[in-house]
């Protein structure tokens, strides 16, 4: 009997090397499936992410654009109002009359505007001229 056991020795042998190796190859197979499915979810949750990213960024995006467009619509307005400023408008008026000659009864007839404002106006403009 020992003879038939040591003649079959590498048969055997051979078997439950063969029998190690296929369980080794199942065992690698599972961890792999495992590391495959761990591998899409986190693939999945990175794009989940990343979308949200984009879309936070879209939004800012979006907001400064608008908040540019509010901008310049503001400083068009002001301007604007700059321009139509009646005082302003008064003013350019009696430098303008200054540099005439009018004197401060002139200005404050012509301009519409008050005795400190008619001399401040004349010592201004007749400053800047010397």
């Amino acid at each position: 009997m020992t003879e038939i056991l040591i003649s079959q020795a590498p048969w055997l042998l051979t078997a439950g090397i063969l029998c190690l190796m296929f369980a080794q190859a199942v065992l690698a197979r599972r961890q792999i499936g495992k590391l495959r499915e761990e591998l899409k979810q986190r693939c999945e949750d990175l794009g989940r992410e990343i979308h949200a990213t984009a879309s936070g960024s879209m939004g800012m995006g979006q907001r400064v654009v608008g908040c540019e467009r509010q901008l310049h619509e503001l400083r068009g307005t002001l301007d604007e109002m700059r321009q139509n400023d009646p005082l302003r408008i008064s003013y350019d008026e009696a430098s303008r009359l200054v540099d005439l000659g009018a004197d401060i009864d002139d200005l404050m007839n012509t301009c519409g505007i008050s005795r400190p404002e008619a001399e401040l106006v004349s010592a201004l403009r007749k400053r800047q001229v010397a």
